[in-house]
């Protein structure tokens, strides 16, 4: 009976083993935010010189999401890398 997984268990190992995403994974998610933030920064921009407060503004805010988005994989992929006592030594 020990070995049987009673319905408010996880089985860590074989549910959720496909849900993580290895650090690469997550540098290359890193890079297309930051790449999708620098192409709704050139909108913005061509949006104000085109006198378009709205769309300027509404491409900032994307551009914004994108680098929130960016940042974040980009601080995960670096904790997924290394362990606490190996970043110390660095």
């Amino acid at each position: 009976m020990t070995s049987e997984i009673h319905a408010h268990e996880v089985d860590v190992e074989g549910d959720f083993e496909d849900e993580f995403d290895s650090p690469s994974e997550n540098h290359r998610m890193a890079a297309h935010h930051f790449s999708e933030a620098a192409k709704e920064h050139e909108l913005a921009a061509d949006a104000y010189d085109a006198g378009d407060q709205t769309a300027s503004e509404l491409h900032s805010f994307k551009a914004y999401r994108h680098q929130l988005n960016a940042v974040q994989y980009s601080e995960i992929a670096v904790m997924e890398a290394f362990e606490l006592n190996e970043i110390n030594e660095i």
